[in-house]
């Protein structure tokens, strides 16, 4: 616990004489001149290569090959959160000639395997939510049945024995 918070706060030592605007102003120049040069040597060992959702340009620019499908569904979200499951590169992109707009998803050759579950899964839940009716238009739908029924207000006054 200790360690952490030592690798997380920042120390900066500055002795002098006589603390002024100058030697304060010297002093963070050097800091951040060594934050740079950890930035460099940190970028220099590996290049970060994305993963998930990105834009086609980096898509293609791994060199892996790139396919693509077509969904006319403008609820790309709920594909977003299955292929993150999967863990599929890929890259969405608006096709706007058409006047319902039609989705390009673009993903590299190598995710085929990968990208036909995560789409099964896909088509598999819109099939479900669209074949349940809605809890809300259900709850209309019971309210006018109850707003309409006519309730039985004469009172009888026979005993049982």
């Amino acid at each position: 616990m200790q360690e952490e918070v030592e690798n997380r706060s920042v120390t900066l030592v500055v002795s002098g004489t006589k603390f002024t605007g100058r030697l304060l102003h010297s002093a963070i120049v050097k800091y951040m001149a060594g934050r740079k040069q950890k930035k460099v040597q940190k970028s220099e060992r590996a290049p970060v290569k994305p993963r998930g959702k990105q834009t086609v340009k980096e898509l293609a620019g791994q060199d892996a090959g790139v396919s693509s499908i077509e969904i006319m569904n403008p609820s790309i979200r709920d594909f977003d959160r299955i292929a993150r499951k999967y863990g599929v590169d890929y890259a969405v992109k608006k096709d706007r000639s058409t006047s319902p707009p039609k989705y390009l998803i673009f993903f590299k050759g190598r995710d085929a395997d990968a990208l036909t579950a995560a789409f099964s899964e896909y088509s598999a839940r819109k099939i479900r939510k669209t074949s349940r009716p809605s809890v809300l238009k259900r709850l209309a739908h019971f309210k006018e049945l109850v707003k309409h029924a006519v309730p039985d207000r004469t009172r009888r006054k026979e005993r049982e024995r």
